[in-house]
Order: C-alpha cells, then structure tokens, then sequence
C-alpha cells in the first residue's frame, strides 16, 4: 500500500520536486501565563468560550 503499481508512470513532462528543506525549531519569545497562545489548540478564546475560526 502507498506505492505506485510498476505501469503507472508519471507524464515525462513533469520534473521531479525539488527536497523539502528541513524544520527549523522556533524558540517560544516567553512564556504565555494565561495559556492563551492560539496556536497551542488553533483557537482563540473570547469571552472564556473557544472560537475557532
């Protein structure tokens, strides 16, 4: 599973992809006291309710 059968070529007009770079780690800039950095869950609080939008 997740291969591709033998005959199934691609189109020779595509070139291949160039390699992905690899993930840099970002240092947190502080420390969010209140726990609301939106992208700790992906969505942001309003009112004490979770938005997501």
């Amino acid at each position: 599973m997740g291969r591709r059968p033998a005959h199934v070529k691609p189109p020779a007009y595509l070139s291949k992809n160039p390699p992905l770079p690899e993930p840099v780690a970002v240092k947190a800039e502080g420390k969010d006291p209140l726990g609301e950095d939106p992208t700790r869950y992906g969505d942001w609080t309003l009112k004490g309710i979770a938005v997501d939008f």
